[in-house]
């Protein structure tokens, strides 16, 4: 086929985050009060987030990843414990293992998601007896829970929820995030909501939440708040009871985060419109294969796989030849086994979990947020067609 197809237009990005007059003013409240780190702006953050998925404590953070982090020491990974999860994840699912000594036990994907396998799961449970397992949502599909707090339970193992690409996905047992012992949220800028860089833990564990409070800020007693702002005597004392972290979130950043809470769901039905077009145009051709639409899917993303004994091209050269027509794309993702560091600590191959290798070589995500108009999503969806028709060696059916 021809280098170009003549889609004009401007190009398309990836991802974007979706940020109007009512996080601008936000911002500008918080500059103007004299007050910007954490504060009433991040406690506020937290009581309405809580609020809104129905758990008992939230802990607003300077990252998902530090999320991770806190709520895995908190149930107590340390040095040579295991933690099961899933290669078919970003790193900080697995780095944050490490930071605390331990190792993750990774296991491979479902057939019919990205996400991890409970049957899998279940039998490094039983050979291993890990400390924890953490499961990922990705793109916002929900795992299969039931099978998991199960697992959970009959075993006696902690069970995390990597809810980074799951907000706001509301299922029958509740919102993501909330079934587990803990759950992890991400506000990067590219996630459902965003406070630029920040993170959020749920859980209804009274001492979870009290260890990951005091985690986050150093191992102090009081928060900074409660010390700088307060008249009584002795208000500048303080003691610090453990080694802590520097993980506090923002005032600044809380505000965005405000803002964007009183918009998500809108920002939902508007990233499920875009996934329900996709869908409907791609669902017609043999040679693609459109992820699945299950309930309480938050849509993060949009992993579109090709069948690659239909086309003459493979997944690289269609990635870019939509980036020559003007359309971002990404990869969701390259295994964890397929990265130096983990392939060469734990010895493993391409061929250690099949399923999460044969999904990342035939895999992209387009692009799909709140602020992808009408027309950008068919540029999007005559772009991807207009390829794969091109190169389509299949046997069409009629």
């Amino acid at each position: 086929m021809s280098r170009s197809t003549e889609l004009p237009g401007r190009f398309i990005p990836f991802a974007r985050p979706s940020i109007g007059p009512e996080e601008e003013s936000a911002v500008v409240e918080v500059l103007r009060s004299g007050w910007l780190t954490t504060g009433s702006r991040s406690a506020e953050f937290e009581a309405r987030f809580a609020e809104f998925v129905g758990a008992s404590y939230a802990i607003a953070l300077s990252s998902g990843t530090a999320g991770l982090h806190l709520a895995l020491e908190a149930i107590g990974v340390s040095e040579g414990d295991r933690v099961v999860t899933t290669p078919y994840t970003f790193t900080a699912t697995a780095e944050t293992i490490r930071y605390l000594g331990a190792d993750p036990l990774f296991v491979d994907i479902c057939e019919e998601s990205y996400n991890i396998d409970p049957s899998s799961a279940a039998e490094a449970v039983r050979a291993h007896n890990p400390r924890g397992i953490v499961v990922v949502h990705i793109a916002g599909e929900p795992c299969d829970m039931d099978t998991l707090t199960d697992i959970s339970r009959n075993y006696g193992v902690a069970l995390i929820e990597d809810a980074a690409h799951a907000f706001p996905s509301l299922t029958s047992r509740g919102y993501l995030g909330t079934i587990g012992d803990a759950g992890v949220f991400s506000f990067y800028a590219n996630k459902p909501i965003t406070t630029g860089e920040g993170g959020m833990v749920v859980t209804d564990d009274d001492q979870l939440a009290e260890r990951i409070r005091i985690m986050r800020l150093h191992g102090i007693d009081r928060s900074v708040w409660d010390r700088y702002l307060t008249a009584r005597p002795k208000s500048w004392d303080y003691d610090v009871v453990e080694a802590g972290y520097k993980y506090n979130l923002p005032d600044v950043a809380a505000a965005i985060g405000l803002a964007q809470l009183g918009r998500a769901r809108s920002f939902l039905e508007l990233r499920t419109a875009v996934a329900k077009r996709y869908t409907e145009a791609f669902a017609e051709r043999d040679y693609l294969i459109p992820p699945r639409s299950t309930p309480g899917h938050a849509w993060h993303l949009y992993i579109l796989r090709l069948r690659p004994e239909r086309l003459r091209i493979g997944r690289d050269e269609y990635i870019e030849r939509l980036a020559e027509l003007g359309v971002g794309v990404s990869v969701h993702y390259k295994p964890l086994h397929h990265m130096s560091y983990y392939r060469k600590r734990y010895g493993l191959t391409p061929g250690s979990f099949p399923r999460a290798t044969d999904r990342f070589e035939n895999v992209m995500s387009l692009p799909i947020y709140p602020d992808l108009d009408a027309e950008s999503v068919d540029r999007v969806v005559e772009a991807v067609l207009a390829i794969g028709d091109a190169s389509y060696c299949g046997r069409r059916t009629t």
